[in-house]
């Protein structure tokens, strides 16, 4: 069974960053494509970001492109997800999670994946 832990989630004010970590174990995640979603109050669980088992191929939501960036060691069985500038309306519930399998494109839908983290809370003050 696969249990994926998130940490590094926290309270940062507008503008500044934070690092989430996301760790694997279980069986190692190496093939599969990872990503990151995020689920704000009252709102849908949102995809934030995916990256194949290489690292190379990643894929953003619209409202993180150029701010956030994920990247992954499959030595360590790990995936992190770097954001910068972030706003109020980043204010979520992080969660980590591994699709099944490999392959392309890599899956916006939550549907396409099988293995979740219990979340990790970021906060943006303004």
């Amino acid at each position: 069974q696969v249990e994926l832990v998130e940490s590094g989630g926290g309270l940062v004010q507008a503008g500044g960053s934070l690092r989430l970590s996301c760790a694997a174990s279980g069986r190692s995640l190496r093939d599969n494509i990872m990503g990151w979603f995020r689920q704000a109050p009252g709102k849908e669980r949102e995809f934030v970001a995916a990256s194949d088992w290489t690292g190379l191929s990643t894929h953003y939501g619209d409202a993180v492109k150029g701010r956030f960036t994920i990247s992954r060691d499959n030595a360590k069985n790990t995936m992190d997800l770097q954001m910068m500038s972030l706003q109020p309306g980043d204010t979520a519930v992080y969660y980590c999670a591994a699709a099944a399998h490999g392959g392309w494109p890599l899956p916006t839908s939550q549907n396409s994946y099988a293995y979740w983290g219990q979340g990790t809370q970021v906060t943006v003050s303004s």
